[in-house]
């Protein structure tokens, strides 16, 4: 058996799972807060029309596609930090988590320019009428808005958990997308003196929510005794360019890894733009509550980069990749239980969502593909956070090149849109080949990271692996 669970009793795994699920409980609640923000905007958004929730569905691939590939750069910081507190460095854990903030800051300041520069060729090239290119302009303005903000907030949240204190991240996730409700109505139907944006409201209510959650998070780890010996301001310099060079090392290759993973997705749905608005708001429908479900594998990822750079930094190998191992269990586990889910529940799923009879029709069909690729979604996912403790990018990276852009958007392109293969599928074609995808980035995962944990812990042996 892999990753040392045979040499381990019942009581260590069960002790380990606890330990994981004690860092990964409040940060899927964040996760999931933060996600559902995504969810409450297609929702609201579908019950005003679908070009409404067509505007929002694409505005929102954009956003996405720019938000998750600059919160993998900055999810760099995980792994430094941890490795700091594994050796025992506090001194290098201060200075690199206050440089952290600036490079959150900047990161995000680059990624609203580059949405906002984006605009123009979207006009042109979606062919949609132009009331919903106007909305997806605009929604995609108020999204940019808060892209420094939210990556300043990711600086903060490999922060507060490579310390151990995600439940600073989950209370201020809840309480924005408490905020994001109202903020999306008004902006919406125009309340208060506010312009009457329609979905476009929902970018600009996202823009506002992320401001929120940056500064609110920022205070309370500046205020809360449980970082009083690591105040993050208190390391505060200026931006040293140095160590920003150092995290891009690192964090590039992880950036690109979630780019090749999401633009897998905001791909799709700009390419079955000329199948019509009612496929585009399904499958965005469809995307957003399979997002929700992915950050339950999603959240384990996260505290496995901690967990696992906690015991590499310190030089026990064993222990990481016992942790490995326990934490790939948990989220097959979780992602069994989701797939049941979605199985059962794939009608009420899409009434959520839109009262439209063909997008249900659809949607429900669309989720059963969804169902399929949890459990390979969670084996990828994980796999890649554990080898993200290890601080190995590289590698991964490549992995998901291959499976999503060549597998996955490749061969949708050829299933859905031509009739080489099979006659077109239209945006099945494409929902198979995610399966396919998913499918073959979870096999390489998972054998690289039992090769890689392995080689590491014969070399600290002094055993030639």
């Amino acid at each position: 058996m892999l990753f040392e669970l045979n040499r381990a009793s019942r009581a260590d795994i069960l002790a380990e799972t606890r330990q994981i699920a004690r860092l990964a409980l409040p940060m899927m609640v964040a996760q999931i807060a933060q996600v559902a923000t995504g969810f409450v905007d297609t929702v609201m958004a579908g019950r005003v029309g679908t070009d409404d929730l067509a505007a929002v569905s694409l505005g929102a691939s954009v956003f996405i596609t720019v938000y998750v590939t600059l919160m993998g750069v900055v999810a760099a910081l995980n792994p430094i930090l941890s490795h700091h507190l594994g050796s025992g460095d506090r001194r290098a854990f201060g200075r690199d988590a206050a440089q952290g903030l600036w490079f959150g800051l900047l990161l995000g300041s680059l990624g609203a320019a580059a949405m906002l520069a984006l605009e123009p060729a979207l006009r042109h090239w979606l062919q949609l009428p132009p009331a919903v290119v106007d909305k997806t302009m605009l929604f995609i303005t108020g999204a940019a808005v808060g892209m420094p903000a939210a990556m300043a907030h990711r600086a903060l949240h490999a922060y507060a958990s490579s310390l151990g204190h995600p439940k600073a991240i989950m209370v201020v996730s809840l309480l924005a997308l408490a905020l994001n409700i109202p903020l999306n109505y008004m902006l919406i139907h125009g309340l208060f003196g506010l312009p009457k944006m329609g979905g476009a409201g929902c970018g600009w209510a996202t823009g506002i929510v992320f401001w929120f959650n940056c500064l609110a998070l920022l205070a309370y780890v500046s205020w809360q005794k449980k970082f009083a010996d690591t105040r993050i301001l208190s390391g505060l310099a200026r931006p040293d360019w140095r160590r920003f060079a150092a995290f891009l090392r690192l964090g590039a290759p992880i950036g690109l890894s979630f780019f090749v993973e999401v633009s897998l997705f905001s791909f799709i749905a700009l390419l079955i733009a000329e199948l019509g608005t009612v496929v585009v708001a399904t499958h965005q429908s469809v995307l957003n509550f399979s997002s929700i479900i992915y950050m339950l594998p999603q959240s384990v990822a996260t505290a496995l980069s901690v967990r696992v750079g906690h015991h590499a930094g310190a030089g026990d190998y064993r222990a990481a990749r016992f942790i490995s191992g326990v934490g790939l269990l948990m989220g097959l586990a979780m992602a069994g239980a989701a797939m049941l889910l979605v199985l059962l529940l794939r009608g009420p799923i899409m009434q959520m969502y839109s009262a439209d009879p063909r997008v249900i029709a659809t949607g429900t069909t669309l989720l059963l593909f969804a169902a399929v690729y949890q459990l390979t979604d969670a084996a990828q996912t994980i796999a890649s956070g554990a080898l993200r403790g290890y601080k190995l990018t590289a590698v991964p990276m490549l992995i998901h090149i291959t499976s999503f852009w060549v597998v996955g958007l490749g061969l949708g392109i050829l299933l859905g849109l031509t009739d080489h293969i099979v006659p077109r599928m239209g945006v099945y074609g494409f929902w198979t080949a995610l399966v396919i995808s998913l499918t073959v980035a979870a096999l390489l995962l998972t054998h690289y990271l039992a090769r890689a944990s392995h080689k590491r812990l014969s070399r600290r042996q002094g055993i030639q692996p």
